[in-house]
């Protein structure tokens, strides 16, 4: 098994692009646009049937998952094809510019608009512009508590690159690829040791990077079975892979399952309450499998399939590339509406509310993506820092950008 594994001629799905993982971006963000309606109107608090609403903060795990997945994608790909392992400073000038951007513009937005938020000091400047806002307790501002994870995400987006080099190695082997991934896994486990023990709380630590280690690998081990399938390495084992990926209702009602565990009590509090360590314990590894059942059959199978018809669709794939801003923005409109409404806290019609924040949420992310995200990632690309290439486009990580 750890014998190393002569790479056969790629396949030419190895390196194509994955149009329907554009629409798992889009289900991330809804998910999560519900999770902060529910709460806000007071729904996931206290309905029968509000533990829903409160579980889709699973959005975050899909975010994550998939992020693994695609970022990783194109070291182990090179690997498996031979071919120099993707430029470090063009895979940072890329992450920048498409998360930057837009980022900046609503951190600019919300601290300047929001009432709540004025005066911004400087601290709340220096913090939310350099995604240091989760270090420190408290520092988190209205219209902005959601880019706890996107901090989160780029802790990960530095470390890659390391990782990638330890992992992948100088010789293609997947298993021992996908061991030395899986110990993120164990980092997160250590992480839940540690508040177990109770030398670090699970208030300010549950938003770092250890937390949700074992969500990215999930998605590197998943990236490394899918180049080692595509490209006739792979060991029998992952095949079951592509087997799943043909029983795609399975895989989704599995995941809905799960998710109905984890609205129960054993997954921890539904309000801001603190959980227990091993109930954050029991959430992280439920959200891990959802994400990992929703994403099978997206990623992998025949891509001929009316799933991937339909996750690839033009109407997916437009909600995919605007997911961000959305991911972004839902909040500010969330904000605003109860700022224009007068509502108390814990109020409101909860799908009124909800397609009010969709439909603004969107108009906003479109506005960013084709006023702001798309021009700079353009004039970006076209004036890269590193403009030498070693392999085609194609096979580089912004063909399926996380966000």
């Amino acid at each position: 098994m750890s014998a190393t594994v002569a790479p056969s001629t790629p396949r030419p799905s190895a390196t194509s692009r994955l149009p329907a993982l554009d629409a798992l971006r889009a289900i991330g963000a809804v998910a999560v646009v519900a999770h902060h309606v529910g709460f806000h109107t007071g729904v996931s608090l206290n309905s029968q049937w509000g533990g829903w609403l409160a579980r889709m903060d699973v959005g975050v795990a899909v975010f994550f998952v998939l992020s693994g997945f695609l970022l990783f994608r194109p070291w182990a790909l090179n690997a498996a094809t031979g071919l120099p392992r993707p430029p470090v400073g063009r895979y940072f000038w890329r992450r920048a510019l498409r998360i930057l951007p837009a980022y900046w513009l609503t951190v600019l937005v919300c601290l300047i608009v929001l009432p709540q938020n004025r005066p911004a000091v400087a601290g709340d400047w220096l913090h939310h512009l350099t995604f240091t806002q989760i270090y420190l307790p408290d520092q988190l501002r209205p219209g902005l508590g959601q880019t706890w994870s996107l901090a989160t995400e780029v802790a990960f987006y530095l470390i890659l690159p390391l990782v990638a080099v330890g992992a992948v190695g100088r010789t293609w082997r997947p298993v021992r690829t996908v061991a030395i991934v899986s110990g993120g896994v164990l980092v997160t486990a250590g992480w839940l040791t540690l508040m177990g023990l109770g030398w670090i709380d699970t208030a300010l630590y549950t938003m770092w990077l250890p937390s949700y280690a074992a969500w990215f690998c999930a998605g590197m081990v998943l990236a490394v079975a899918h180049v080692a399938l595509r490209t006739g390495t792979a060991p029998a084992a992952l095949r079951v892979l592509d087997d799943l990926a043909t029983a795609p209702i399975s895989c989704w009602a599995a995941a809905v399952g799960l998710l109905a565990i984890a609205t129960t009590p054993i997954a921890g509090p539904r309000d801001l309450a603190e959980p227990t360590a091993a109930e954050f314990a029991v959430k992280l590894t439920l959200y891990l499998a959802v994400g990992v059942l929703i994403m099978i059959p997206v990623a992998f199978g025949d891509r001929t399939t009316r799933v991937h018809e339909l996750f690839g669709s033009p109407p997916a794939r437009w909600l995919g590339t605007v997911s961000y801003g959305l991911f972004l923005w839902h909040p500010l409109v969330i904000e605003v509406i109860y700022l224009l409404d007068d509502r108390p806290p814990f109020t409101g019609d909860l799908l009124g509310t909800f397609a009010l924040t969709m439909a603004g949420g969107l108009a906003l992310a479109a506005l960013s993506y084709y006023g702001v995200e798309r021009p700079i990632q353009t004039r970006g690309t076209r004036h890269r820092p590193h403009p030498v290439e070693t392999q085609p486009d194609k096979t580089l990580p912004a063909v399926n950008s996380p966000h």
